[in-house]
């Protein structure tokens, strides 16, 4: 799902695995977007799918996380018991990057943070926005604040390709197979860099994420989500014509999950408020 913020995401993606497993089944985000260009999706009429590379495919797979062969051998092909080429090992940093800058935005937009409190708390934040301070003393608070998270972005960025092309040096791999063969994975930040990253989350998850407003709209998209998953289930005909369509012939459950996975929290609860009215969310409190 398309969340507010990245935590708020991993709640939702939990709920959907709570859900599935009522039903046998589980939400995995990764094997849920492989499904999609997978199978899902139709451009072709000879075959289902996006007639993505393997490589675009294994990483959508691998680019987060390690998979048990045993575990899930319908990914056999996906080679799990090797690590995946540089570029998907990056994709997980990269998206961490970006959420991360993105949210403190946000915070300091919805006036959730201000500039002592990230500069007190977040050491990079600091040393950044004191920068700009220096060489723009006159400027407007929020455009140099917007430099100084523009600044951390940057530096966390420039670190991860400079740390993981110095660890492909060093560890005399020469090809993609090489890289594949490797004992562990070679992206990721240097370890001043690391700390500083680690600072920015723990400040997010503390001062962002745990605030009460944005506890509240979680619970409240969470609990909403439950309720149109089950609402689905007895009205496939309310999803549209091509999840109504295969959830006539496939697992109801499956399909209920993967058309409800692909909505951002704002069409989600407008979804609910059409299909069950305003007073359903705050019926079980």
């Amino acid at each position: 799902m398309t969340s507010g913020t990245r935590r708020s995401g991993t709640r939702e993606k939990r709920k959907l695995d709570e859900l599935m497993r009522l039903h046998g089944g589980r939400f995995d985000h990764n094997l849920h977007a492989l499904r999609i260009v997978e199978q899902f999706e139709q451009r072709y009429l000879d075959f289902p799918g996006l007639n993505l590379t393997f490589e675009v495919r294994e990483g959508i797979i691998k680019h987060s996380r390690d998979y048990d062969p045993a575990q899930f051998p319908e990914l056999s092909e996906y080679r799990l018991d090797e690590r995946p080429p540089l570029e998907a090992q990056l994709i997980d940093f990269v998206d961490e990057i970006a959420y991360n800058t993105a949210d403190l935005d946000d915070g300091y937009e919805a006036k959730l943070l201000d500039i002592e409190m990230i500069s007190s708390e977040v050491p990079v934040f600091a040393e950044l926005y004191g920068e700009v301070e220096r060489s723009h003393p006159q400027g407007l608070e929020k455009l140099k604040f917007n430099e100084a998270v523009k600044s951390i972005l940057d530096r966390l960025a420039t670190d991860l390709i400079e740390n993981t092309r110095a660890e492909a040096a060093a560890s005399g791999a020469n090809s993609v197979e090489e890289v594949r063969r490797l004992a562990r994975r070679l992206a990721g930040f240097s370890p001043q860099v690391a700390t500083e990253n680690a600072a920015l989350k723990k400040f997010l998850l503390e001062r962002l994420y745990n605030q009460p407003a944005i506890v509240m709209d979680r619970e409240r998209s969470v609990e909403a989500l439950g309720q149109l998953f089950e609402f689905y289930l007895d009205h496939v005909e309310a999803m549209p014509k091509s999840y109504a369509e295969l959830a006539q012939h496939g697992a109801r459950h499956r399909v209920v999950c993967d058309y409800i996975a692909g909505m951002t929290d704002h069409f989600l609860l407008r979804q609910h408020l059409e299909l069950l009215g305003a007073s359903s969310a705050s019926a079980t409190r």
